[in-house]
């Protein structure tokens, strides 16, 4: 991945992953970002051969941005619990800070490279933190009796439900139903021994 040292090349980026994120990309042009930002095209063609180019350097970065901050709480001398819940929380921030339009032009892309780059990208995620919750099993922080991959899953699926309109309309907070939501993915619905 290019680095982004270079002003220009950050002016690019910074101008599309806005524009982009406001309006997704398949509405944005070259000529928008490039007079946005304030580059000529040529200085974009020096950077990028083309749109796609440019997005898939966007979602690469902003997913290896998140896998840094993920691996940081990893590395943390803390209560595995308290991982967990971080790296919840940070899911839900990096869902939020990406709009609907972006998101919804990454996952119904027809471009083939763009397709490979979300699939390669998530194998790969999934891999790092598979392998956590396996050593965390493995040091007793997890049941022995579980599948790492069922956790991996459910995770997962807690962010759609965290999302979900009809379920967030029964609490006072989003904040709310994730700690209801990691409270019951801890615990289940009996009472712990010591109540």
């Amino acid at each position: 991945m290019k680095s982004i040292e270079d002003q220009k090349l950050k002016d690019i980026v910074l101008t599309a992953k806005d524009l982009f994120w406001r309006f997704g990309f398949k509405r944005v042009s070259i000529e928008e970002v490039c007079r946005e930002s304030g580059v000529s095209k040529m200085t974009f063609y020096k950077h990028f051969s083309n749109k796609m180019e440019l997005v898939k350097f966007i979602y690469s970065y902003v997913s290896k941005e998140a896998m840094d901050k993920y691996m940081s709480i990893m590395h943390q001398n803390i209560p595995f619990k308290e991982k967990v819940k971080k790296s919840i929380d940070l899911k839900m921030e990096q869902t939020r800070s990406i709009s609907q339009e972006f998101y919804n032009d990454l996952m119904n892309s027809d471009q083939p490279e763009i397709i490979t780059l979300i699939q390669q990208s998530k194998k790969e995620n999934i891999e790092l933190i598979l392998k956590d919750y396996i050593d965390a099993q493995k040091k007793g922080e997890i049941r022995k009796d579980i599948k790492p991959e069922f956790i991996l899953y459910f995770l997962n699926h807690m962010f759609d439900m965290a999302n979900d309109k009809h379920l967030t309309a029964l609490y006072k907070s989003p904040n709310e139903l994730i700690m209801e939501l990691i409270n019951f993915f801890f615990y289940g619905i009996l009472p712990c021994n010591n109540e």
